[in-house]
């Protein structure tokens, strides 16, 4: 049909159409979306009478999108980094990314944490207080209370919820510890996983802390295997996973906004790096933490984030004077600084490579970066001394100075599980007293903070001095955004957040806080700030057993921050009118947010049944498992600790020399495993990493059918005794032994429980872990009893 013949055709079917599209519905013109109700309710579809859809025109695709311009997010998430922790505010450690960026944006000198993991991260999404998340402390230490539970309620979406059903992709990398520890098990439930917390894409590990050479990681709701790589390490790892996932999003759907939780483990313990990150410090910290304290001070006043006049606060009695300490312990803890510096400048350059991948994208400009180095202060966990193997301080025990330096040279390797000397965090906090956990301390919750956004910041290089807290994130991004804080989402009312935008102060360094309320509480440790004045009192350090004192009875202080950066000047009994106000205001603002009654209990928070929280194990006394369950932590596995036990497992025996784990649990830091090695049956006890018992058979398993048996008696009269140990084949005894000293509270924060596998490191080394562990037999069932 030439084109004059064709244009005929057409022009005679015109009226036809025209009239038939003009008998349809008319579609309604599209009003501006209601963001206020998430998900956007679809707007009702049209009816028609038309029989032939050629005769009838569709209604305009509803979509929901993110507005005109709304910017990508990129929040960055640092663990266990105190205010000192960037060079640009002063550290030791060279940190390029942060610095770049907060020199082409602008840096907060007075942004706050909950001091603690879990709390700070779900205040940091919801916008809310961490008692109103339920996150009074972190998961493991959840109890019945409100506020305590550890379970994140509807009415606290997150800003990610929030940004993915505005339009935006979604994805989380690294670190979660935002989960109820009963509910991180394949059964559920799934509502508090990330990826029912509003992240389209999650890859990482829901603990506290995870063993970056061999860590048990998602990828949404399933494990990973991990590759038999030398060098792998997870904080590489995750960001090439991040980087990936940004380059694939943008590349399928470049006008859609992203928003991305970047959230390493690093630099919280164990504090693993690479040899080559290590070598660049070496002698960097043997002037000790006295002469650094005074050192980052001087570069914290030559810089502008502190003021000019600041003293240095008091270190904590408990911490040594460096020219005091002994040869050995000087050497020791200089080499724990320098692992510990390592990870700080290898997380920087990580991030540094996600920004790369960005600017690659064409993307920087219109991305709000907003970088929080540290979700509280430096932790100052490792107690005095510092610890080879972290899992000691969980179960009371104290290594000594000649057992750590035993392993110097391998200080940050896979061989250790490491934390540094407390007086290393007191220095990474300057120019504070205290650390983590103090939630009365800005050492404990003050941290570097910038932000970095070309296309919605003019400023540059500049310096904030408002205070905010980690809840004034999320509105900041809505803000950012040009989306309202929504008032239902999932069916759910929203609690109003508690926190405000920052946007108010981009281009306004003299802008008048807007944020001027807060109270603090941790443990017992607990403060309020209103408006410049900070009342605090200081409940218990974290090297310390138990508290200083009855909650009733506990010691107030009184600081001005406006004149007293440092908190130095204690005005108690100066104004004691001011103090009494705002020990009230506490105790109306605890009530309001959930954070009464305050639980300062510690060790036995760690105790299910004396915290009160749900045990997915409660009142059970017996688990039947099979061949390809793994990856159980231990809040959903039966508790065998403190108590005798039996391990009675059916398996059938191949051809040849059977090999390969039966059961174990925990890893090359602490736990136990029935496994077979060159046709032997064994049971091997890992204390800690310091004393390994083996009970094995003399001679190998015949093919087929085979009942092995352990059995343990222990010895009772208190916590982390010992007993003696049975194993049987076929009912026959065949091996046994003693067993002096077990662990009495937790074999490890990360590692798992598995059937027919041993997952990250090993139990026993001679089995090996990951594929190298897998059992050649087949495994019928498992029954683990106590007593």
């Amino acid at each position: 049909m030439n084109a004059t013949r064709l244009l005929s055709v057409v022009l005679s079917l015109t009226p036809f159409v025209a009239a038939s599209a003009a008998a349809q519905p008319a579609a309604a013109a599209p009003g501006p979306l209601d963001r206020t109700v998430l998900p956007i309710p679809e707007p009702p579809p049209p009816l028609y009478t038309e029989l032939d859809a050629r005769n009838a025109t569709p209604p305009a695709r509803f979509e929901v999108k993110a507005p005109e311009g709304a910017p990508n997010v990129l929040l960055v998430l640092v663990d266990d980094l105190g205010f000192a922790g960037t060079s640009a505010f002063g550290g030791p450690v060279g940190t390029p990314t942060f610095d770049r960026l907060a020199s082409g944006g602008l840096r907060y000198n007075n942004f706050h944490t909950t001091a603690v993991c879990s709390p700070t991260r779900t205040a940091l999404k919801s916008g809310r207080n961490h008692h109103v998340n339920n996150m009074g402390g972190i998961v493991e230490t959840g109890t019945a209370f409100p506020g305590n539970t550890a379970q994140i309620p509807n009415n606290v979406a997150p800003v990610a919820e929030m940004l993915r059903l505005n339009g935006y992709s979604t994805g989380a990398f690294g670190k979660w510890h935002e989960l109820a520890p009963w509910e991180a098990s394949i059964s559920g439930p799934l509502d508090r996983w990330p990826t029912r917390q509003g992240f389209d894409k999650f890859y990482g590990f829901l603990g506290g802390e995870t063993n970056q050479w061999a860590p048990f990681i998602y990828d949404g709701t399933h494990p990973v295997e991990l590759p038999e790589d030398p060098d792998y390490h997870f904080l590489t790892d995750m960001t090439n996973q991040t980087i990936a996932w940004i380059k694939y999003q943008k590349a399928l759907t470049p006008d859609r906004p992203f928003f991305v939780y970047y959230a390493p483990g690093a630099t919280h313990a164990p504090h693993h790096v690479p040899r080559e990150w290590i070598a660049r410090w070496k002698g960097k910290f043997d002037q000790g933490w006295d002469v650094m304290r005074r050192e980052i001070l001087a570069r914290q006043i030559e810089r502008g984030i502190v003021p000019k006049g600041t003293p240095l606060a008091p270190k904590p009695e408990a911490i040594p004077d460096w020219d005091k300490l002994s040869g050995d312990e000087k050497r020791l803890f200089a080499r724990q600084a320098e692992v510990f510096a390592a990870f700080v400048e290898m997380t920087d350059d990580h991030i540094g490579q996600v920004i790369k991948a960005i600017e690659e994208t064409g993307e920087l400009d219109n991305t709000l970066v907003i970088l929080v180095y540290g979700d509280n202060g430096t932790s100052a966990e490792g107690g005095r001394n510092g610890m080879f193997n972290e899992m000691t301080y969980f179960n009371g025990v104290q290594e000594t100075v000649p057992d750590m330096l035993e392993y110097i040279d391998k200080w940050g390797g896979p061989e250790t599980y490491p934390h540094m000397a407390a007086g290393w965090a007191v220095a990474f906090d300057t120019p504070y007293q205290w650390t983590k956990q103090i939630a009365s301390d800005f050492g404990g919750t003050k941290v570097g903070m910038a932000i970095h956004w070309p296309a919605g910041i003019k400023a540059k290089g500049g310096l904030r001095r408002q205070f905010h807290h980690v809840i004034d994130v999320a509105p900041t991004i809505l803000e950012a955004a040009g989306l309202p804080e929504p008032k239902i989402v999932n069916g759910t009312p929203q609690r109003p957040m508690d926190g405000v935008s920052m946007v108010y102060s981009f281009e306004n360094a003299d802008a008048n806080g807007r944020h001027v309320t807060q109270y603090f509480e941790m443990f017992g440790n607990r403060a309020m700030y209103q408006d410049g004045w900070f009342a605090r009192t200081i409940h218990k350090a974290p090297w310390e057993p138990k508290p200083r004192r009855a909650l009733a009875e506990d010691i107030w202080e009184l600081y001005d921050t406006r004149t007293d950066f440092s908190l130095v000047n204690d005005l108690a009994a100066k104004n004691p009118q001011k103090l009494a106000e705002l020990q009230a205001l506490f105790m109306q603002e605890a009530r309001k947010n959930h954070a009464l009654p305050i639980d300062d209990r510690s060790v036995e928070r760690a105790n299910a049944a004396l915290a009160g929280r749900p045990d997915l194990m409660d009142g059970r006394t017996s688990l039947t498992l099979a061949e390809g369950m793994f990856g159980m932590g231990e809040n959903v596995f039966l508790n065998v600790k403190n108590k005798s036990k039996t391990i009675t497992a059916e398996i059938d025996v191949p051809p040849g020399r059977a090999n390969g784990t039966i059961i174990a649990q925990g890893g090359r830091f602490g736990g136990w495993a029935l496994y077979v090695k060159d046709g032997v049956p064994a049971y091997d006890y890992n204390f800690l990493g310091l004393q390994r018992t083996t009970v094995a058979a003399s001679r190998p398993l015949a093919p087929g059918k085979a009942t092995l048996r352990f059995e343990f008696d222990y010895d009772g009269g208190g916590l982390g005794k010992g007993g003696n140990a049975r194993l049987l084949v076929n009912g026959e005894r065949v091996g046994e032994g003693r067993i002096e000293r077990t662990q009495p509270m937790i074999f490890s924060a990360d590692e798992t429980a598995d059937v027919g596998i041993d997952l990250a490191t090993p139990v026993v080394e001679a089995i090996g872990a990951e594929a190298k562990s897998r059992f050649t037999g087949r495994i019928l069932k498992v029954t683990v009893q106590v007593k």
